[in-house]
């Protein structure tokens, strides 16, 4: 059976971040607004220690939306592939606050995805220690690791990377949980 990587946030769970932003800030960002992949960065610098209290007191896995068709493709996938969810958790701008940030995520994906065992849930920082077959995920730099197929899941983040730079690294873009259907199970 063949290994699947597949990263959380970003391609199974989508919109945590700008949401609590626009709550935080009381504005309505779009996640492209940010202009990279890391939303803290829309946060003004005066309100930025303010928003680092008001985001450890808050689950960001309260405020996602699963990205459509994840739970049913991933779950057709695990009836023939073995996945693995593969994810980072370290916070960048408060690693003090990271145990807590594994937690939610390990909580998300209990509630969300019953159907994968929990043992098959990685945290970790460097996903290219992981060794798979495919890799999900919506960075380039996560998918440098080992595995015959690396799927770029388009985010927010990462539209402007030209298909001629992907296919320099081996690396397929997937636009949606429908595509990846298409590829892996049809």
């Amino acid at each position: 059976m063949k290994r699947i990587l597949i990263d959380m946030d970003d391609v199974i769970c989508q919109k945590g971040f700008i949401n609590m932003v626009n709550e935080f800030l009381n504005t309505d960002f779009k996640e492209e607004d940010a202009g990279s992949y890391y939303i803290n960065d829309l946060i003004p610098k005066e309100k930025f220690k303010d928003w680092l209290d008001y985001f450890e007191k808050r689950n960001v896995y309260d405020y996602v939306e699963t990205v459509d068709y994840a739970k049913e493709v991933i779950e057709k996938l695990n009836q023939i592939y073995d996945i693995y969810i593969v994810t980072a958790y370290i916070f960048r701008d408060n690693p003090d606050f990271s145990g807590m940030q594994l937690k939610n995520k390990f909580d998300y994906l209990r509630k969300e995805f019953p159907f994968i065992d929990p043992k098959k849930f990685i945290f970790v920082s460097n996903k290219e220690i992981i060794d798979g077959d495919i890799r999900i995920d919506d960075s380039i730099d996560k998918l440098m690791g080992k595995a015959e197929q690396k799927l770029l899941f388009t985010a927010y983040h990462n539209k402007k990377i030209t298909n001629e730079e992907l296919e320099k690294l081996n690396i397929r873009r997937v636009n949606g949980w429908k595509k990846i259907e298409n590829i892996l199970i049809d």
